[in-house]
């Protein structure tokens, strides 16, 4: 699709919203109105530039190249690409994962980029767009002994590295594992607790272990061989009220999916894999566990 395309199709999105509100400033039901929606769209081409609350430290969905001040990752490429497609700038403002969706609620940010799960839960509060990663969960244990760890009742009494806040904690507390908790730590940092002893595992996202591992061979971890669980959908994260944005965003996912862009980007972050549709594997669900 032409940018002159999508420009038009923006602004026929613009009018319809507006067209089809209800009284102005009212919030019906928790609902924010489409004058808001609006607005909020509107401030974004005012100001030339959206901003985007991210990590750094997420290789390889958000990070800095070593020796490089420029930051790039699956999630920092595709919105950038978001931008450019919306003739935008972006501005990445790097933050901890238990402030994302707080600076969010605060008007800090106007989005969030950094692997983010969609949750029943998150939606209650967010928006979301169109799933750009689909994955599942597995573990790193120690090398040695897999951590004394052979399915996931096991993990009861263990000691969990994570997030406060993140899916990953929820199921290893979900299971009994005592969560230890980080701020915006590095990969290595994660990896060489567990190597030491400090912490017995980390759960994450499948393809964010594999290339950790990969890109620090000598730290004595791995994944675990047997246990695959919850699969998983990502993607950016933006204010409820943000009806007009979400859907501008989706649209232009949905152009970079048609044209290809998204799963070379894919190959080009995580190994020569499409992480940009659903993963074959046979993947665990986990029952019982609200998130």
């Amino acid at each position: 699709m032409s940018r002159k395309m999508l420009t038009f199709m923006l602004l026929i999105i613009l009018v319809l919203f507006t067209a089809c509100g209800s009284n102005e400033g009212e919030r019906e039901g928790g609902q924010t109105t489409k004058d808001e929606s609006s607005n909020r769209w509107e401030e974004i081409q005012k100001a030339g530039e959206i901003v985007v609350g991210t990590s750094g430290t997420l290789y390889p969905a958000s990070y800095y190249p070593e020796e490089s001040d420029k930051i790039t990752g699956y999630d920092v490429e595709i919105i950038k690409e978001i931008a450019k497609r919306l003739d935008l700038d972006v501005s990445f403002e790097i933050m901890g994962i238990d402030s994302m969706l707080s600076s969010l609620d605060s008007g800090r940010i106007d989005l969030v980029a950094n692997d983010i799960e969609i949750t029943k839960e998150r939606q209650k509060n967010f928006a979301f767009s169109k799933p750009y990663k689909y994955s599942f969960s597995t573990m790193i244990v120690r090398e040695e002994d897999l951590s004394d760890i052979h399915s996931l009742e096991d993990l009861e009494g263990k000691k969990a590295g994570g997030g406060a806040t993140t899916v990953f904690s929820d199921i290893a507390r979900h299971f009994g594992a005592e969560v230890v908790t980080y701020t915006n730590a590095t990969n290595d940092v994660y990896l060489r607790d567990v190597e030491k002893g400090r912490t017995d595992l980390v759960i994450n996202d499948y393809y964010l272990q594999s290339l950790a591992l990969k890109a620090l061979p000598e730290i004595e971890v791995t994944l675990h061989p047997d246990l695959l669980f919850h699969p998983t959908e990502q993607a950016f994260v933006m204010p409820k009220d943000a009806e007009i944005l979400t859907k501008i965003v989706n649209q232009v996912l949905a152009e970079m999916r048609e044209d290809g862009t998204l799963t070379d980007l894919s190959k080009e972050f995580f190994g020569g894999k499409d992480a940009s549709n659903p993963p074959e594997e046979d993947v665990q669900k986990i029952e019982g566990l609200e998130l």
